[in-house]
């Protein structure tokens, strides 16, 4: 959903954590802000050449299911593959079911990406995954 004037409901924070790329994803979801969210990453990955992802988000409105299920077709598009690592928190409880659905639909697809319920499980995986 867009807000009048074709602003991407939400806020997204990228910043480059050294051993990982740590994204903020906060407020209304949807297939425009995870375009906006994931391209901006990807730019952020190549920039510092560091493909390890650590996402928290905050969904105030989860994403349409079939918008959830265009997300393998975007990793796709925008080449997200196995040398990224994704590790996924949501911190809202209500949202779970979407995010867990879209994990699914992405390891169908042999896409990367991992869901987790907390930040330190989520940091724990991706930093030993990256270092074995």
């Amino acid at each position: 959903m867009r807000e009048p004037g074709g602003h991407v409901k939400g806020q997204i924070t990228i910043t480059h954590e050294g051993d990982h790329i740590k994204v903020l994803a906060d407020g209304e979801k949807s297939y425009q802000f995870a375009e906006a969210l994931w391209s901006q990453v990807i730019d952020e990955c190549q920039k510092n050449q560091c493909f390890n992802v650590l996402g928290i988000a905050t969904t105030t409105v989860p994403i349409e299911t079939y918008d959830a299920l265009e997300m393998a077709d975007l990793f796709e598009r925008l080449e997200i593959d196995g040398q990224y690592r994704i590790a996924w928190v949501e911190m809202n409880p209500e949202a779970y079911r979407t995010i867990f659905f879209i994990e699914s639909v992405l390891s169908n697809r042999g896409l990367p990406g991992r869901v987790f319920l907390e930040v330190e499980e989520a940091r724990n995986w991706l930093l030993k995954a990256s270092h074995s």
